[in-house]
């Protein structure tokens, strides 16, 4: 009985009292959105369909078909493939971040988010830490499946940890391109068309699947300056040990102008959004 109205007289205190409660700081209000995506993910798991299930067919489905075709043998083309198959899934995976910001604000939940007095960025942090968790999923799904299959990581561990770490770094700079995306378009479906048609040249059109030397000579320039031909060629390298600081640092510095770029957009669009 004085437990219950102990709690009644503490809501009274709260509910009538002159002063305001403090507000979250941004660390905390950016945890308890990410925990908001976890439970999202809890109980709808078939979303991870595209983390789990998804990067393994592909990565079979593309080893065996084309493996003796591009290589001779599935196995020598597996240590190839594997490095472009992970950031083809791992980058496509991005998408979602800008979709999920979408469906908020087509379900009127996007402005109730601006009306809390949190820090302004947290919805969106916290979004994209738990996609950080899906990428990293995914990695781990396609690295040890590559192995299951006879992938021989030269690199070895510290290699591959490497290339997973500098992966989910240029995917969450990404992600910000298309929570932008998410802000502006009309509908999940315009921001799926739109990314798909972004994405898909510049993953296919890439060192991900083949030698760009057998490619002709107006798509060779194409991939020399695709940057998913530098995230490619700098986590092959991690995988294999032949990785140089030049091609690292040419990740980053791609990764770091995403951010510069499109994080100022997307809080600006975040705060002049309506619905």
């Amino acid at each position: 009985m004085n437990k219950a109205y102990n709690k009644e007289d503490r809501f009274h205190d709260v509910i009538y009292s002159n002063q305001r409660p403090n507000p979250p700081n941004a660390l905390y209000s950016s945890f308890t959105f990410a925990s908001r995506s976890l439970l999202k993910m809890k109980h709808f798991p078939e979303q991870l369909f595209d983390v789990v299930v998804f990067p393994a067919v592909v990565l079979v489905m593309f080893t065996y078909l084309f493996g003796g075709a591009i290589a001779g043998s599935a196995n020598d083309y597996l240590q190839f493939l594997l490095s472009g198959i992970l950031v083809m899934t791992v980058t496509q995976i991005t998408i979602y971040s800008g979709l999920d910001v979408n469906k908020d604000i087509n379900k009127g939940i996007f402005d109730r988010f601006r009306t809390l007095p949190i820090w302004l960025p947290s919805s969106l942090v916290g979004l994209l830490l738990v996609d950080t968790i899906r990428y990293t999923m995914a990695c781990v799904v396609m690295v040890s499946l590559g192995l299951l299959l006879g992938f021989q990581p030269d690199g070895g561990f510290s290699g591959v940890a490497g290339a997973i770490l500098i992966i989910l770094v240029f995917s969450f700079c990404l992600s910000w391109v298309w929570t932008t995306f998410g802000l502006v378009a009309r509908s999940d479906k315009s921001l799926m068309m739109a990314s798909m048609m972004f994405l898909y040249p510049l993953t296919f059109v890439s060192n991900a699947f083949i030698d760009p030397g057998t490619l002709p000579s107006f798509l060779r320039w194409f991939v020399a300056l695709n940057p998913i031909s530098a995230l490619v060629t700098a986590v092959r390298g991690l995988m294999h040990g032949t990785a140089t600081w030049e091609q690292i640092a040419v990740v980053m510095l791609i990764s770091l102008a995403m951010m510069l770029i499109f994080v100022p957009i997307t809080m600006h669009l975040y705060r002049k959004k309506s619905r």
